[in-house]
């Protein structure tokens, strides 16, 4: 994956994805004490940036590999975005989710036309795969996918269009796929940017890779992030945070939480806490930037329930 690569996916997937807005919000600006611009993927199909990579991917397969469907692993917005995608160009997916999963997510999966087979854990659903690549079906991983990536990319192409002036970008880290194909796309244009990673704790699987120098799988997802429940990054994504992010900020629950509602009662939008934590950790760094610095933060998705939103803020 590189600037050529994304860029071909940009050409790729703009008839299918929309371009989301990059916004100046005047209440994160004062809170932060800097300039403050959100890059709104929530309000991409499907509520998240995914729809990108799942496009650019299923775009990429030959006719044949369109007849013999493809299947997915997600705890929710990849398997939505697959699952679209697949529907909007005729092709038979399955999607494997764990049985944490919210019910919105499976019922919107369902909804898009794919089969969804429940598996105990995101890692059982990851060892499933292989039955299923056995069967023929293409594997739409989630993020080690140099395609996926590039797709993902495309967010921070449109950002530096439209913000040139964009000194930080703040990225949630699932599986590492949208901050590495971010990164590759900013650094390309305008390496001086600074790209900074966010975990949440009890889903940093990246940065516990950094402090291993290798990829390592979690025991568990505790995080109530679930969309950033990936069980370990890769080594492709290691490298590319290794080489371009200027650290990973592990915040807490509680902290993405707060920044959710923040969010919320301020610019009168629904993140989930995967989104919402990236103003939680700029919050963190706030030392870092003055009047100066014009940081983005990307809200990658909204797909949060009353009922889980609710319960969060019990």
């Amino acid at each position: 994956m590189n600037i050529t690569t994304i860029e071909q996916a940009r050409e790729r997937i703009m008839p299918y994805i929309k371009r989301t807005k990059l916004e100046y919000s005047q209440s994160l600006s004062q809170y932060l004490e800097t300039n403050v611009f959100v890059k709104l993927e929530l309000f991409q199909k499907t509520g998240s940036f995914k729809i990108r990579g799942a496009f650019n991917k299923l775009l990429s397969l030959s006719a044949e590999e369109f007849k013999r469907g493809v299947v997915a692993v997600s705890g929710g917005n990849h398997a939505q975005a697959v699952a679209y995608a697949s529907s909007v160009l005729d092709i038979d997916a399955v999607i494997l989710m764990p049985e944490s999963t919210p019910r919105n997510y499976v019922d919107a999966t369902l909804g898009y036309g794919a089969k969804v087979e429940l598996q105990p854990t995101i890692a059982a659903a990851f060892a499933e795969i292989k039955h299923y690549e056995a069967e023929g079906r293409i594997f739409v991983h989630p993020f080690d996918d140099p395609l996926v990536m590039a797709g993902q990319g495309t967010v921070g192409m449109e950002i530096l269009e439209d913000l040139p002036e964009t000194t930080d970008i703040f990225v949630s880290i699932g599986g590492g796929g949208l901050a590495g194909g971010v990164a590759t796309a900013v650094k390309a244009v305008k390496p001086e940017v600074r790209i900074w990673g966010v975990e949440t704790v009890g889903a940093d699987s990246m940065t516990q890779a950094i402090v291993a120098g290798h990829p390592v799988e979690l025991p568990a997802i505790t995080s109530i992030a679930k969309t950033l429940g990936a069980p370990s990054v890769s080594p492709q994504t290691l490298a590319l945070a290794q080489e371009y992010l200027e650290n990973v900020t592990v915040v807490s629950d509680e902290d993405a939480v707060q920044a959710l509602q923040f969010i919320l009662e301020r610019m009168k939008v629904l993140t989930e806490p995967a989104a919402s934590c990236t103003l939680a950790a700029a919050s963190h760094l706030k030392n870092q930037f003055n009047q100066d610095n014009n940081l983005v933060l990307i809200l990658c998705g909204g797909n949060l329930s009353l009922d889980d939103l609710c319960r969060f803020i019990r």
